[in-house]
């Protein structure tokens, strides 16, 4: 059986001829992150999380440096999820009450608040991190929440959810199955949904999910201030959905259009939900049909979201698919760093990127990606590791134990840009 080839690459050269795209102006207008990290900044114990430089790693590679925005320790919570929904129930409460100016977070928990509105009940479909950040959220603020999970989903997830005070449902088929089946629960049990995801019809909170996630980035630009820095001239971004790419595209177009970054998405083979769009080809977004069984199993989704497609159609530069093998190197890459470099301990959804962009600059037989992105050594490539090792076991099964070993011919040692 042959292996399957470490980096699947679809340019999208149209992204590059949008200066100005109009889901960009809807949904990341000018001053929205102001907006949503000021609500994140007034969260008792919200710290800003490390930007980490692996410029040893940059320079064996043949980049000017990456950046690596860690989202490990957000709110311990081990993902940047926590900043969507948290925001999403925020804006939620706050268009129950009439939009109030000046309504915080402190806010959210007053008794005369809680009066207005009621005992409500949360709901959430997720694959693990984005339901712990809605169960977190909602019951801190003396909420109900239940989150609906797949049956894939790993107990370890699982039990971190219930640790947050969700009812956790778990339901017989994928993720997009379970976003299905919490929607017609929700409606019968009179639940509010805060997705991640949006369809006909729900549109409004998924807007707030993205935008919430625009406060990683806002953050990331104060940093690289701090450093003398501009901004990337590269993003690889993991995705799912969509939602976390479109985020960060939609942040950076509206932010340095038309001097933005180059941009590009990354998905797991078994879970190509963009990548399939994209090779469609009729500007829409499209199902990807199989059991999505991945690794990655915060990105293992098939259907795209929409309001995310729009974003990603204007902006992304070139979309890639990987084997499960391409996130396994980038966890051991991160819990093994070359000398000087930092730690990352990255989970399977988190490390992906990392290990694409190796490929891409090790191989020669990805020259012309490298080439059609113009990424060479004076590029700056910002990254995200979205989580940690959520899946403890999993984690030392790849790291510990080996697990999802690069094939032989697809092995680099000494020389970048070499064959092995």
């Amino acid at each position: 059986m042959n292996a399957p080839e470490p980096i699947t690459w679809l340019a999208h050269p149209r992204a590059a001829t949008i200066d100005h795209s109009p889901a960009v102006a809807k949904y990341f207008p000018v001053g929205v992150s102001d907006k949503t990290r000021k609500f994140h900044s007034n969260i008792p114990a919200f710290k800003v999380t490390p930007l980490k430089s692996l410029s040893r790693l940059a320079d064996l590679i043949g980049v000017g440096n990456i950046w690596i925005k860690d989202e490990a320790d957000r709110l311990s919570l081990g993902s940047f999820k926590v900043l969507g929904g948290s925001y999403a129930i925020y804006q939620t409460i706050r268009k129950m009450i009439g939009n109030p100016e000046g309504f915080s977070f402190d806010d959210l928990s007053d008794p005369s608040i809680r009066k207005k509105i009621g005992d409500l009940t949360f709901a959430a479909a997720t694959d693990g991190n984005h339901g712990r950040g809605v169960a977190w959220a909602a019951t801190r603020l003396g909420f109900k929440s239940v989150i609906y999970v797949h049956k894939l989903t790993s107990e370890a997830r699982i039990d971190a959810i219930a640790r947050n005070g969700a009812e956790v449902k778990v339901i017989d088929g994928t993720y997009d199955d379970a976003v299905r089946q919490v929607n017609e629960d929700a409606q019968k049990n009179g639940w509010q949904v805060i997705s991640d995801t949006s369809w006909e019809g729900y549109e409004e909170i998924p807007v707030w999910v993205m935008q919430g996630y625009t406060t990683m980035f806002s953050e990331v630009q104060q940093q690289l201030a701090a450093m003398g820095e501009f901004c990337p001239t590269h993003i690889f971004m993991q995705a799912g959905v969509g939602s976390l790419a479109a985020s960060a595209f939609g942040f950076y177009a509206s932010r340095f259009a038309p001097e933005r970054p180059k941009m590009v998405v990354v998905e797991p083979d078994r879970a190509a939900c963009l990548y399939h769009s994209m090779e469609i080809g009729d500007g829409k977004p499209h199902s990807f049909s199989g059991d999505l069984n991945t690794i990655m199993a915060g990105l293992a989704c098939g259907d795209p979201n929409p309001i995310a497609w729009d974003i990603l159609y204007d902006c992304a530069d070139g979309f890639v698919k990987c084997p499960d093998y391409v996130s396994a190197k980038g966890m051991r890459v991160g819990g093994v760093p070359l000398h000087g470099d930092p730690y990352i301990i990255a989970g399977e959804s988190g490390a992906v990127s990392l290990g694409a962009l190796m490929f891409i600059m090790e191989l020669d037989r990805y020259k012309h990606i490298r080439e059609s992105l113009g990424l060479d050594k004076n590029s700056r490539v910002l990254l995200v590791n979205s989580e940690r090792n959520t899946d403890p076991d999993d984690y030392r099964r790849v790291v510990w134990d080996g697990g999802d070993q690069i094939p032989k011919m697809y092995r680099v040692y000494g020389n970048p840009f070499v064959e092995g």
